[in-house]
């Protein structure tokens, strides 16, 4: 087995010179202004290293990672009556689809699509006002990034907002149907402020360690989560967390993992580490083309495929 310090800085080496990197999320305002030539890595294991190359201290925009978040905390608070307003399976359509929700008569397909992370955050709201539900998000990321220093960008919060006509309209179909069960800009509120959480590859690898050691944030440490709900919450991540390249991801990297259209991807080999790359350059999928370059490297040296072999 290769060490995994030498594999990194090889990756960021050789990634530094591709210059295929995809397109930035320019639907965004703010978003369409991040430099494309970035790259970092950071990993951290089960021992407690944490090893980084590139850009890897440089914040940037988390967007829809926040989701695995989000859906770890709503879990906490209501439980599997959760899933009573939110499927659990590949949406095989865009993260922002109208179609699939109008057939679907307002239910989204995973809480991984844009309709689904709206529910979700309604569903946070359940005896809280917007403000509060925003607290406990901030909490639980500084908690399990043991840094709190994390904070939500207000400037691209507000990009969102001025822009998210898409989700707009997708929250309020959903709340026609009674599937948001709160006022419409209040679950909104809460979406545009967590896909705003900025954060460097260093904190992201640090803040998903509970995913890749059974709800711990390391082995024999302090749990977060009960065992079976990181083992649901990895396998959602696996099949709908690259939206609809989802099953390219799994294809090729064979890792659980969360992309956002900020570039960054949150990765986990079970046992093993917890993985976050960023390079704002996106596929046409809404993937970052580096980041998910990186992982298919990394999983194939390290071994660290889900999938035996």
């Amino acid at each position: 087995m290769p060490e995994l310090a030498s594999v990194v800085g090889d990756i960021a080496a050789d990634l530094s010179a591709v210059t295929e990197r995809g397109t930035v999320a320019s639907y965004i305002p703010m978003l369409a202004e991040v430099p494309i030539g970035q790259f970092g890595i950071a990993v951290t294991t089960a021992d407690g290293q944490v090893i980084t190359a590139g850009d890897a201290e440089v914040p940037f925009s988390i967007q829809s990672i926040s989701k695995v978040f989000t859906l770890t905390l709503a879990l906490g608070q209501i439980g599997d009556a959760l899933w009573q307003r939110v499927g659990k399976e590949p949406s095989g359509n865009a993260f922002n689809s109208i179609v699939q929700l109008e057939y679907e008569h307002g239910v989204p397909r995973n809480p991984f699509i844009n309709a689904g992370a709206i529910v979700v955050a309604d569903a946070m709201l359940s005896g809280h006002q917007p403000r509060e539900a925003l607290g406990a998000i901030l909490r639980f990321i500084r908690f399990v990034a043991a840094d709190e220093a994390i904070t939500i960008d207000e400037a691209v919060a507000r990009s969102e907002k001025e822009t998210g006509f898409r989700n707009t309209a997708l929250a309020n179909y959903m709340r026609a149907f009674g599937v948001l069960q709160h006022p419409v800009d209040h679950a909104l509120g809460v979406y545009f402020h967590q896909c705003a959480l900025s954060m460097t590859c260093r904190q992201l690898a640090l803040a998903g360690r509970y995913l890749a050691f059974s709800g711990r944030l390391s082995p024999g440490g302090p749990t977060v989560v009960a065992p079976e709900r990181a083992r649901r919450i990895a396998a959602l991540m696996l099949t709908c967390g690259h939206y609809d390249g989802s099953g390219e991801f799994a294809f090729r990297v064979g890792l659980p993992g969360k992309s956002g259209v900020g570039g960054g991807i949150l990765a986990i080999a079970p046992g093993k580490a917890s993985i976050a790359v960023w390079s704002p350059g996106l596929d046409r999928h809404g993937n970052s083309v580096l980041g998910s370059l990186a992982l298919e490297r990394l999983a194939k040296a390290m071994r660290w495929s889900v999938f035996a072999g």
